[in-house]
């Protein structure tokens, strides 16, 4: 069982930068892909990042060049950290964690259904 909670979400002007952190309870973090994803009212949730429990990653074209994801493993703990913020990022940021195996050390995720564990959320808001 793991349990998630995201925190660093809040309110920024358009161009700022926020730093989300997921912090993970439970064993083995190092062996799970954690995911951030998003959602805006009235929208589906979005994919935004992924790392692989090997440490490989991807983004969401919509957030390229902008968002890096990171782990520090140590602290159980993933960031997403947000640079050159628009008012389009607005939205429920959650972090999910999914278990993998050797084999699927280097895979990440970029849809929601593989992710077994979900945080709560944390809210980011950016203004004009």
């Amino acid at each position: 069982q793991v349990q998630l909670v995201e925190s660093g979400g809040g309110l920024v002007q358009a161009g700022g930068s926020l730093r989300l952190s997921c912090a993970a309870s439970g064993r083995s973090f190092s062996s799970y892909a954690m995911g951030w994803f998003r959602q805006a009212p009235g929208k589906e949730r979005e994919f935004v990042a992924g790392i692989s429990s090997s440490g490989g990653t991807h983004n969401a074209d919509s957030v390229k060049g902008r968002f890096t994801i990171s782990r520090d493993n140590a602290k159980n703990t993933v960031y997403l950290q947000m640079n050159s913020l628009k008012p389009e990022d607005t939205a429920n940021y959650y972090c999910a964690a999914k278990s993998t195996t050797y084999v699927t050390r280097d895979y990440y995720y970029n849809a929601a259904s593989p992710y077994k564990y979900w945080g709560q959320g944390t809210q980011v808001t950016v203004s004009t």
